[in-house]
């Protein structure tokens, strides 16, 4: 449950059984950690006394002495009453906390023993945190009251070896305090971003390639003897950077236990004070705001995005010189866009401005040809767009500011600026969200890969940045792959494809992502296994594909076929704006195996919900609403013409000679409207 006021937190203590809390604040969200170990328990247990929640602290009366408490914080409660509490991300601690709770409350139900009812003895006054701006040399430091704070970063090496949770073990074994826990995987622009000061060194590239390649876990360390500071401390744990000397000089440190090379060295820390201020805004830049006082906290540099738009007839004449302009400027590209604008969208996107004597210039000049949208991240984007683009005015420009991009990229023949950038970094929001909606697609991995490489593509597909929106194991009947890929009856590969597809297991999945439909064949590669091989040897159908017919995964060709394909599978399924199916509560029901199911072959695809994305569950700035949800079936909503965003068929010809070789160069088809 997300519980989203006091009626509901009121509603939640009526619920039979016990009910385990993650109360979290504005600045950083649930655990999304422990959102997975809640749903995995869930599901196995499947036990109706048993229920998870969310709930902020700051919109909830009940919860106001736990505002600006940094540590992670879980409520037990049974018949309405608090029985247990535990602070801090700690699995294990917390998965015998919800069996051993959960066998006492039953007891309390079924056999009428007493409910042990509990006070939080933590939350003592002299214990209560406020977060505050500590100033030092001028600059501005965000740091908890009598506390010293610093980032720490478990590297994807060492969470792809399974090592997060025994370094977290160690951390807190050594006297740290975790006030903070997030999964993040970095992309390559906010690798680049970070790490910005270590440009100059020659092994550069090759760490922002590292540390995009997988999640890490971004932590916010501090110490129970608050004054100490705890940023030495660190880096004395983890040991020298070069993993070589660490295990000589410090064999017991982490780096020396876990680290493999220079690059690969397991954990990060920071150097300094003036680092550690910088990545505590960088990854959590809310973080500072203190609960109730709301202490003015003037704004620091922190990693931005905006919108730029590239107008026609500069994008005809000189895209390459403005994307060039734009490296120059210190810019990441994080998304772009070409689309061609239809009068409507140009309308609305620039609803504030129609009454303008300049709006039908815009709007003619808006829809002559292909828009150029990109979102720029850096530090303070909006403001630094801002300034390099100059004045609105074209003729102001060249005389006030004649460096400036809209100065330089003016044309003569055209009245109006050629370059767009956000006013604010609310507006930037609004935009971005125009241009890069998070869409989702339909993906499959197929029976003969299922089994065997299961985890590894799950694990794939999130450090590729997409969110499982919904995912469920189901095997087809024939009839129903009849039905899947009835736009192929008749054709050649027709039987064979049908009778692959149905002979046994599969797991579809909603992925969520901005661009997901072409995002997700990319990540597939080619049909043909030998053309991935060639063409894209990172793909996954270069890694797992055996031959053209069993190829591994299947996915949707455009949006409106996903749609479509997601619709039939699932049914009419809500997804919010941050990906996350809303209103759905999980089935328990364990998958049938192929053998029960010969009796109801034929029946109608299973549209109960298994199993919910695992990274993340509620969105964590603000309250869902109708607006921010869309229906995967209503491409009547899609901001851009499904003619501007169709991916081009990669089908391979089907030759005319003989059958056998339709069926052994075309199966399946998937390059275009069976995926």
């Amino acid at each position: 449950m997300t519980i989203l006021n006091q009626e509901q937190w009121d509603d939640m203590l009526a619920i039979t059984g016990l009910t385990v809390v993650d109360v979290y604040q504005a600045w950083c969200g649930p655990c999304k950690a422990v959102t997975s170990l809640f749903r995995k328990i869930k599901n196995e247990l499947g036990d109706d006394h048993l229920h998870f929640a969310v709930a902020e602290a700051d919109i909830i009366d009940s919860l106001q002495k736990y505002r600006g408490r940094c540590e992670p914080t879980f409520l037990f409660y049974g018949g309405g009453q608090l029985v247990a509490v535990v602070r801090g991300a700690n699995a294990p601690l917390l998965q015998k906390s919800i069996h051993e709770q959960l066998r006492t409350e039953k007891k309390v139900l079924e056999e009428g023993a007493d409910r042990k009812v509990i006070k939080d003895e933590g939350l003592s006054e002299e214990e209560e945190e406020q977060v505050v701006v500590l100033k030092t040399n001028g600059e501005e430091d965000l740091v908890t009251t009598n506390k010293s704070c610093t980032v720490a970063i478990i590297k994807p090496d060492a969470v792809a070896h399974g090592k997060a949770n025994e370094i977290i073990m160690k951390i807190r074994e050594a006297g740290f305090e975790i006030l903070a826990h997030e999964e993040w995987t970095l992309t390559k622009e906010e690798a680049h971003d970070f790490y910005r000061h270590k440009a100059e060194e020659s092994h550069f590239e090759e760490l922002i390639q590292f540390m995009s390649s997988g999640p890490c876990h971004i932590l916010i360390l501090s110490r129970p003897e608050g004054t100490v500071d705890v940023i030495p401390l660190w880096r004395e744990f983890i040991g020298p950077t070069d993993v070589e000397v660490a295990k000589r000089e410090r064999p017991e440190s982490l780096r020396a236990l876990y680290g493999t090379e220079h690059v690969f060295n397991a954990v990060h820390g920071s150097d300094d004070m003036d680092h550690a201020s910088r990545e505590l805004a960088f990854f959590f830049p809310s973080f500072g705001k203190a609960s109730e006082a709301q202490i003015p906290i003037q704004q620091e540099e922190r990693v931005q995005k905006t919108l730029a738009l590239i107008r026609p007839d500069l994008l005809k004449e000189r895209k390459d010189d403005i994307l060039q302009k734009i490296a120059e400027a210190g810019f990441m590209i994080a998304l772009q866009k070409e689309v061609v604008l239809t009068e409507k969208q140009v309308y609305e996107f620039y609803s504030e401005h129609t009454q303008e004597e300049y709006f039908p210039v815009l709007l003619q000049n808006m829809t002559s040809g292909p828009v150029l949208a990109l979102a720029l991240a850096s530090m303070d984007a909006v403001e630094r767009w801002q300034n390099l683009l100059g004045p609105k005015d074209v003729n102001r420009a060249k005389e006030e500011d004649p460096e400036s991009l809209r100065a330089q990229f003016s044309i003569e023949t055209v009245p109006i600026n050629q370059l767009h950038g956000s006013g604010t970094p609310q507006e930037a929001e609004k935009e971005l969200k125009f241009f890069f909606s998070m869409e989702q697609t339909l993906a499959a991995i197929k029976p003969d890969t299922l089994e065997e490489h299961r985890d590894e593509i799950i694990q794939k597909i999130k450090q590729a940045g997409f969110i499982i929106s919904h995912m469920d194991e189901k095997t087809l009947s024939r009839e129903m792959a009849e039905e899947f890929y009835k736009e192929h009856k008749g054709k050649p590969f027709f039987e064979q494809l049908v009778d692959y597809m149905s002979e046994g297991p599969l797991l579809m999945m909603i992925l969520s992502k901005e661009n997901a439909v072409e995002e997700w064949r990319n990540l597939m590669g080619p049909t043909d296994p030998e053309e991935a091989k060639r063409t894209a040897p990172d793909s996954l159908r270069a890694k797992f594909a055996k031959n053209i017919l069993q190829n591994a995964l299947h996915g949707s060709s455009d949006r409106l076929q996903a749609m479509e394909k997601i619709q039939f599978v699932f049914g009419d399924i809500n997804i919010g704006a941050d990906g996350v199916v809303q209103g759905i509560e999980p089935d328990l029901e364990k998958v049938i195996c192929p053998e029960s199911r010969e009796e109801s072959e034929g029946a109608k695809l299973e549209t109960d919900e298994v199993e919910r994305r695992d990274e993340a569950t509620v969105d964590n700035e603000s309250t869902p609403t109708d607006s921010s949800q869309s229906t995967v079936n209503e491409s009547s909503q899609s901001l851009f013409s499904e003619a501007a965003e169709k991916v081009d068929s990669d089908d391979p010809p089907l030759p005319t000679e003989t059958v056998e070789t339709a069926e052994t160069t075309a199966v399946d088809n998937e390059g275009a409207d069976c995926e």
